[in-house]
C-alpha cells in the first residue's frame, strides 16, 4: 500500500566514487527518522539508470568524479529527471568553483567535505545534510512546478510609498540556502554605478567565501570581493562576508565607514550571522540602512531586519515563490518589519529605485 507523500520516508540516492563516502553518507540518512537510502550510485552513468529505475526524492551527487563528473550529471539530471540535487563538494578552490557552476545549472544546494574525510572528520556534516534533504524533499513534493504561478504573501507588508522614505546610504543582505545561484542572478543586474556598498551575509562554511566572491567579480559590472578587516568601504564594490567571523561596521565619519571581522565570535548559530551584521549597520547607519532578507533556512536575520526598520530604515524580503527556501524571509514576514515583498528578479530594481538620489562620493 503506497503511503501518502508528506509521511512516506524521504527516500535518498548517495552518488560518489568512493567507497567510504557512500558508506559515510548512507549512516548519516539511515540514523535519521524519516529519511532513507533509495540506493547508491558509482559514478554520472550509474547514477542516470538509477534515478530512472528507483525514482529518489533527492540526490546527493558528488563533484567530482571520473567519467561523467558531478557538473555533467547534474545537467542531465536536471533535462531528464528534474528533482533536488544536494552537491557533495571537496573544500578546494577547483572544488568551489565546480560547485557554484552546479548551483547556477540548477543544483539545490551543497555540503562540503574534506579531502582527507575520516569517520572522525566526516560526520559534522550530517546536520547539515540532513537539514538540506529535508528542506530539499519538502520544496519537491509541496510545491507545485510552476511556482511563479503563485502570489507572494502581502499580509505583512508596509505599503509606505518609497519617496518617504531617507535615500539609503548602504544595503545589508542576508541570505542562506538557495543564496549562491539567487546571488548569481541578480548582482549582475546592478550596474557598475552603484551608489551604494552592499553587504552580503552568505552562510557558507570556510573555504568558499574566497572563490564566490571571485566568481562573482567575473559575473558583475560591480566590483565584488570577500570582505577585509579595517577594509573602508566604498559605493559600488559588493562585500561578501568571510566564514568563520562576523562581519561589522565602524562608522567613523559621515563619509568614512569601515569593516571589522570578528575572529573570535560567540553566541550566534552562525557564523558569520545576517543579525550581527544587520544589527550593527542599523546602529551605524540608523534610518539610512536599507535591509534585504533572502532565501534561506532559519530566522537568522530577523532580528538584524527588525532592527533596521526600528531605526526608520527601508526593509525588503523576498517572495515566498522566487525563494529556494522560505525561512528567513517567513521570519520577518511574520514579525511585519517588511516594507516589501518582491520576486526575486525584482530585488536589484528596488534597490536601485530607493538609492537612486544618491550620489557616489
Amino acid at each position: 500500500m503506497s503511503q501518502d507523500a508528506t509521511t512516506r520516508p524521504i527516500r535518498v540516492l548517495i552518488v560518489d566514487d568512493s567507497a567510504f563516502m557512500r558508506a559515510a553518507l548512507s549512516r548519516m540518512i539511515t540514523s535519521e527518522g524519516g529519511l532513507e537510502v533509495a540506493g547508491t550510485a558509482l559514478c554520472g552513468s550509474d547514477a542516470l539508470d538509477k534515478i530512472s529505475s528507483l525514482d529518489p526524492d533527492v540526490v546527493t551527487l558528488d563533484v567530482e568524479m571520473p567519467g561523467l563528473d558531478g557538473l555533467q550529471t547534474l545537467r542531465h539530471i536536471m533535462s531528464q529527471f528534474p528533482r533536488p540535487v544536494i552537491m557533495v563538494s571537496a573544500v578546494t578552490e577547483k572544488g568551489a568553483d565546480k560547485t557554484f557552476k552546479a548551483l547556477a545549472a540548477g543544483a539545490f544546494d551543497y555540503v562540503p567535505k574534506q579531502m582527507s574525510a575520516t569517520s572522525l572528520d566526516i560526520f559534522h556534516i550530517q546536520p547539515d545534510l540532513v537539514a538540506k534533504i529535508r528542506a530539499a524533499a519538502h520544496l519537491r513534493r509541496s510545491h507545485p512546478p510552476d511556482v511563479t504561478a503563485r502570489k507572494p504573501p502581502q499580509s505583512h507588508t508596509d505599503n509606505r510609498d518609497d519617496n518617504s522614505l531617507t535615500t539609503p546610504a548602504i544595503v545589508a543582505l542576508g541570505i542562506s540556502t538557495g543564496g549562491p545561484k539567487a546571488l548569481q542572478e541578480i548582482l549582475p543586474l546592478f550596474p557598475r554605478e552603484l551608489s551604494v556598498p552592499i553587504l552580503i551575509v552568505q552562510h557558507m562554511p570556510a573555504g568558499f567565501t574566497g572563490p564566490f566572491a571571485q566568481r562573482l567579480n567575473t559575473l558583475c559590472s560591480v566590483s565584488v570581493r570577500e570582505a577585509s578587516h579595517r577594509e573602508p568601504i566604498q559605493p559600488g564594490v559588493v562585500y561578501i562576508a568571510p566564514a568563520g567571523v562576523h562581519l561589522t561596521v565602524n562608522r567613523v565619519s559621515e563619509s568614512r565607514t569601515t569593516l571589522f571581522l570578528d575572529t573570535h565570535p560567540e553566541g550566534s548559530l552562525h557564523t558569520p550571522s545576517v543579525n550581527v551584521m544587520m544589527n550593527s549597520v542599523a546602529a551605524a547607519f540608523k534610518n539610512l540602512a536599507l535591509g534585504v532578507i533572502m532565501t534561506g533556512m532559519g530566522s537568522d536575520g530577523a532580528e538584524g531586519m527588525k532592527a533596521i526598520h526600528s531605526q526608520g530604515g527601508l526593509t525588503i524580503g523576498q517572495d515566498e515563490a522566487s525563494c529556494t527556501v522560505y525561512g528567513m524571509p517567513r521570519a520577518c514576514a511574520e514579525l511585519g518589519i517588511l516594507n516589501r515583498v518582491v520576486p526575486l528578479s525584482q530585488i536589484p530594481a528596488h534597490i536601485l529605485r530607493v538609492t537612486r538620489s544618491r550620489k557616489r562620493a
